[in-house]
Formats: C-alpha cells, sequence, structure tokens
C-alpha cells in the first residue's frame, strides 16, 4: 500500500494550495480518504473526509475554505485549500480508511504546508 502526498510549499495569508495524494495498493473506491494536519505541540487533526460516495466533513476550523474531492479512476485525492491562515501550518497527510472499519489504516508520508503572515 502506498498514499504519496504532494502539493505543499511556503503561502502568504490568503493564498490558496491544492494538496493531492495519490494511492496504490487498496481498493480506492471502498475506502473513505482523510486529510490530516499535524502541528509540533499538537494533536494530530482530521481536518476533511471524503467517502467513497463522495460524502464530506469537515472540521470547524477549515468549513467554507477547505474542499476534500476526488478522483476514483484516477485512485486520487485532493484537498482545495483557500483563503489560508498562519494557523493552518502543518505537516498535512493523507489516509484511507476501509469500508465499515473505524480507524484510517493506511497512512501516506505527509507534505508541509506554511502559511506566512
Amino acid at each position: 500500500v502506498q498514499l504519496q502526498a504532494s502539493g505543499g510549499g511556503l503561502v502568504q495569508a490568503g493564498g490558496s494550495l491544492r494538496l493531492a495524494c495519490t494511492t496504490s495498493g487498496i481498493i480506492f473506491g471502498l475506502n473513505t480518504m482523510g486529510w490530516h494536519r499535524q502541528v509540533p505541540g499538537k494533536q494530530r487533526e482530521l481536518v476533511a473526509l471524503i467517502s467513497g460516495g463522495g460524502s464530506t466533513n469537515y472540521a470547524d476550523s477549515v468549513k467554507g475554505r477547505f474542499t476534500i474531492s476526488r478522483d476514483n479512476a484516477k485512485n486520487t485525492v485532493y484537498l482545495q485549500m483557500n483563503s489560508l491562515k498562519p494557523e493552518d501550518t502543518g505537516v498535512y497527510y493523507c489516509a484511507a480508511r476501509p469500508l465499515q472499519e473505524t480507524d484510517f489504516r493506511s497512512w501516506g508520508q505527509g507534505t508541509l504546508v506554511t502559511v506566512s503572515s
């Protein structure tokens, strides 16, 4: 199983970034995909998830600014991040949760997002 995240970088506050996570070794359409954020000294936070059928859920801190989407034909999940704030800074990880399971089982390596003020 491989999850490869990309798209992180340095952006000014108010800017946008689009993260992508390509997967292999899983039945992509049968997995809920999530983007998590890790900030040093804080617990990892689930910021957005999308089911195999396309239902989405967001952390309150990113609602209205972030959009998660998936392309099942490309086995890829995306996170469009707009109106970025310095507090969005962190390492973003994609993860896969198989159908009917409660935990995310497979994780990508993370991509760093830095938002400057």
